[in-house]
């Protein structure tokens, strides 16, 4: 029997995005100069201002408004008319250390391996719907909205009237055999500048979105005449941003992972180091889901992995296949083997992914997941501290370094996987 799935995506400039962006903005800037840094930063923005709460314990020194300053201006809020912009909105900043309660069972100390930052489930997915493994519907509706922010940064004499703020929604028609068939609906609501004629202003939209950005990212083969397109279809989309909807981190978890497929343990990613296993153990389960499907193991995979504050190792790892399996094992026997293959205490996925590195900015829109892993040369700042004459001093040294972005993405594991299941 057919059946329809849809998920949604939306643009860096989306209120609750702008918060996910602040929240790694700062982690990533606590990390350069100090890696051990715990932080679980929260972040609200509204009208005219930014408001960060949670918890830092770190060496660094960082100027905490200027980084949300240059984060709002970036993402392209850089006019009063939006009522929030990087030059005038407050800032409001309560952040403290972080428990010690939560430090001791965390922390390696006296022999004592790193625990897991909190219990909790995680799940990874993967499925050989599109060419980065990740459901259809979430990927056509993420590539939507990363191409209309390139028009509006880059291209804007095609759509000079966009502003930041903007949510894209697809429909896919399954067949009897669980595989997409076609696009069936397309949902695009993009905030814009005030127009004179509202009624022209709508069609002039419509047909920007319908001529220009959807045909650089759907495959003309997936649409057809009956695909329903729903662009701006509330008419009118002025008002946006914070001033239209107030914003907070982690709001949009399911944007960050799979759309709605497989499923989500319910932390949220960003502001977060990598010590809070919500995080660190998502993306690694991602990283086992999407190698077992690029070896062949099924066509779709789930994996869950739970943790128990304080102890290193999983409480359980277990694979869902879906019955899509192509090895002659059942799922808890393809279970065994993973366990086998990949550690998941907490600092061996820190170790093997590079999480304390200052990487994760460029998560915090468009998907955590589904992304090209990619090298990039950052500045460091390493703190070295001296005693001279009973007196300490802090020096803060300037360095270049390599790092990769989106490990969790590497198919690195693929032939290992082949040969622990002899294929």
């Amino acid at each position: 029997m057919s059946y329809l799935f849809t998920s949604e995506s939306v643009s860096e400039g989306h209120p609750d995005k702008i918060a996910d962006q602040i929240s790694d903005a700062i982690l990533d800037a606590m990390l350069t100069q100090d890696p051990d840094s715990r932080v679980a930063c929260e972040t609200l923005v509204t009208t005219g201002l930014a408001t960060l709460a949670g918890e830092i314990t770190t060496k660094a020194y960082v100027e905490i408004p200027d980084i949300v300053r240059e984060t709002i201006k970036r993402i392209g809020y850089n006019s009063d008319l939006y009522r929030f912009d990087a030059e005038s909105c407050g800032v409001v900043v309560a952040l403290h250390s972080q428990s010690p309660d939560i430090a001791m069972g965390v922390d390696e100390t006296g022999g004592k391996e790193q625990g897991a930052g909190d219990q909790g489930m995680m799940f990874g997915y993967a499925i050989t719907e599109t060419p980065e493994l990740m459901p259809m519907a979430l990927a056509f509706s993420h590539r939507l909205m990363k191409e209309l922010a390139n028009i509006r940064k880059n291209e804007l004499h095609l759509m000079p009237y966009l502003r930041p703020d903007a949510k894209a929604q697809v429909t896919i028609e399954y067949g009897e055999n669980n595989k997409p068939l076609r696009v069936h609906t397309i949902v695009v609501s993009t905030q814009h500048d005030d127009f004179d004629d509202d009624e022209k202003m709508l069609k002039k939209i419509n047909d920007d979105i319908r001529n220009i950005l959807i045909p650089r990212v759907i495959p003309a083969n997936l649409l057809d005449a009956n695909t329903i397109y729903h662009i701006n279809p509330t008419g009118k989309f002025v008002i946006g941003g914070p001033h239209g909807d107030s914003g907070l981190t982690g709001r949009k978890i399911i944007v960050d992972t799979y759309g709605g497929k497989g499923a989500h343990g319910g932390g949220a990613f960003s502001g977060k180091d990598p010590s809070k296993v919500d995080r660190s153990a998502a993306y690694a389960a991602r990283h086992i889901a999407k190698n077992m499907v690029a070896a062949g193991i099924a066509e779709e995979v789930l994996v869950q992995v739970a943790y128990a504050i304080g102890v290193a190792s999983p409480v359980s790892l277990n694979i869902n296949t879906y019955g899509t399996a192509k090895v002659s094992m059942k799922d808890s026997e393809i279970a065994k083997i993973i366990n086998g293959l990949f550690d998941m205490r907490p600092k061996a996925i820190v170790d093997r992914l590079g999480l304390k590195n200052p990487i994760f900015s460029p998560t915090a829109a468009y998907g955590h997941v589904g992304r090209e892993p990619y090298k990039q040369e950052v500045e460091m700042f390493r703190v070295e501290v001296r005693e001279t004459g009973g007196a300490k001093e802090e020096i803060r040294r300037r360095e270049k370094k390599v790092v990769e972005f989106f490990t969790w993405e590497k198919l690195d594991y693929v032939d290992k996987i082949k040969a622990a299941f002899g294929i």
